[in-house]
């Protein structure tokens, strides 16, 4: 798994408050395919792709409006909640 990453207790990652955007983008690429261990979830994909293109990954913002257009607006708004929580908290 990437350097930066804790494992929750249920053994899922969460990025670390120094992820690089690189770092969050791979991560997000697990969510939105549901590789790597990670579960299927846009969701949690598109928080990872919003905090990566925050963090400057340009590959992010492609994703994150690609997945966008896949998902309600409910769950967008719930990714984005979720990734200013992460924000918050680191």
């Amino acid at each position: 798994m990437l350097a930066s990453m804790e494992m929750k207790s249920e053994g899922l990652p969460l990025p670390k408050p120094d992820a690089t955007g690189d770092e969050l983008f791979r991560l997000g690429l697990l969510y939105s395919t549901g590789q790597g261990g990670a579960p299927l979830d846009y969701v949690s994909a598109h928080m990872l792709f919003n905090l990566a293109a925050m963090r400057g990954s340009v590959e992010a913002k492609v994703y994150r409006k690609e997945l966008a257009d896949e998902m309600a607006s409910d769950e967008v708004a719930e990714a984005q909640r979720q990734a200013r929580q992460w924000l918050a908290q680191g």
